[in-house]
């Protein structure tokens, strides 16, 4: 059974992707920026995504990691970051030079195509101008997981935008391509698929989006 360390444990796509993998039995360290703010998480332990030593110490003896940090949660706080736009560049350099087997890492929404190919994150009426910075960084990390003469066997997994907090555990998905999906998903859905994509990889230094 693999072990896996999840970086952003304390965020909603982490935490179920926490609670999914011990629901399987899984060996789970939980990374986040303050341990004592999530005193439930389990194995708990101080982490800085973009800090390839960091990185290193808490990927050490884990066959696996999960990439799912967020530097902040809901379209107010995204709207007001002043984010680093080498955040997710950094972060994806990080992990792949960390020496990690497996690596699954979510991915946004607004970098999958539209049905005539045209990035999501162009079209104004999806992506309004103050989520593009947070977006464009996003679209970089990807960019240099592409890039990297890397050993590290990587995936991205891209939710939806409908991606909701309460829904239901199904227990079920499907995985589309680089076009945006119709469908909708559960944070526990997107769970699933990521400790499926760790267990039983099937993607392979790709990207996929992911939907009911």
């Amino acid at each position: 059974m693999p072990s896996i360390v999840i970086f952003g444990a304390g965020g909603r796509a982490g935490r179920a992707v926490t609670t999914e993998a011990l629901r399987r039995g899984h060996s789970v360290t939980a990374v986040v920026r303050e341990p004592a703010r999530h005193p439930d998480l389990p194995a708990a332990i101080r982490g800085d995504v973009t800090d390839p030593r960091s990185v290193a110490e808490a990927v050490a003896g884990h066959d696996a990691a999960v990439h799912a940090v967020s530097p902040a949660s809901g379209p107010a706080a995204l709207a007001e970051l002043d984010l680093d736009p080498d955040f997710f560049r950094r972060a994806a350099d990080a992990l792949l030079r960390s020496g990690v087997a497996r690596l699954v890492v979510i991915g946004l929404f607004a970098n999958l195509l539209d049905d005539s190919g045209r990035p999501l994150l162009d079209d104004p009426d999806v992506l309004p101008a103050e989520f593009r910075p947070f977006a464009l960084a996003h679209a970089a990390g990807l960019h240099h997981l592409r890039g990297a003469a890397t050993a590290t066997d990587w995936a991205m997994l891209t939710p939806p935008a409908l991606l909701e907090v309460d829904a239901p555990r199904l227990g079920r998905y499907r995985l589309g391509g680089e076009t945006a999906p119709a469908g909708r998903l559960s944070y526990a859905d997107l769970a699933v698929a990521v400790v499926d994509e760790v267990e039983r990889p099937t993607l392979h230094r790709t990207r996929a989006s992911v939907f009911n």
